[in-house]
């Protein structure tokens, strides 16, 4: 296994640990004296740094793989969905667009795989990009502004919409460019078949 998705890896294995730090409750809110919220921030971010880190080692050491692409989608989607889901338990999420923004994950996961079978790539988009950094945005404010920096509460309540708006509007292009492609690949079929019949 090589490093890109062995850090891919220990972005799944941080899922679970996160939800534990921010669920359990401590002596005094703190681990090890440290306040908890800032022990899930810094496990947070860690673990999104790492999804930034393992598609550019992949893309600069030339280690792009077929499990690496098949891992790092599910990877991000466990931790957003695991803090997420964590922040509505803890109250400071609403459960509609927290269920609004899981629900989007699965249908554009389940529309890429389709693609998949059908044989046409659905690279990430920009909007999709776009997307995952707001949420990573959020989570950390929504976070950090639980515990020690009330501050940033109601800017992660206004990141958590930016992400609901990201989120509706990747979906739709997801879906316009699958369409697209779709009508694409269906002709160029079309007209092999024709070629090799006539």
């Amino acid at each position: 296994m090589n490093l890109p998705n062995m850090l891919t890896m220990v972005r799944m294995f941080l899922v679970p640990l996160l939800v534990v730090v921010l669920l359990t409750e401590f002596e005094g809110h703190r681990i090890l004296g440290v306040p908890k919220e800032l022990v899930g921030a810094a496990i947070f971010g860690f673990a999104s740094v790492t999804d930034w880190l393992d598609g550019y080692l992949a893309r600069r050491r030339r280690q792009v793989t077929w499990l690496g692409q098949m891992l790092d989608p599910i990877a991000d989607k466990l931790l957003t969905s695991a803090a997420f889901i964590s922040l509505v338990q803890l109250g400071l999420a609403p459960a509609w667009m927290v269920a609004l923004i899981i629900g989007r994950e699965f249908a554009i996961t389940g529309l890429r795989s389709f693609a998949h079978t059908r044989g046409i790539a659905m690279p990430a988009s920009p909007l999709g990009k776009i997307k995952m950094a707001s949420q990573v945005t959020a989570i950390l404010l929504l976070i950090l502004g639980w515990g020690p920096l009330p501050w940033l509460a109601p800017i992660g309540h206004a990141a958590l919409w930016v992400v609901m708006i990201a989120a509706v509007t990747s979906a739709v292009d997801y879906y316009r460019r699958f369409q697209r492609l779709l009508n694409a690949h269906v002709t160029d079929v079309n007209v092999a078949r024709a070629r090799r019949i006539g």
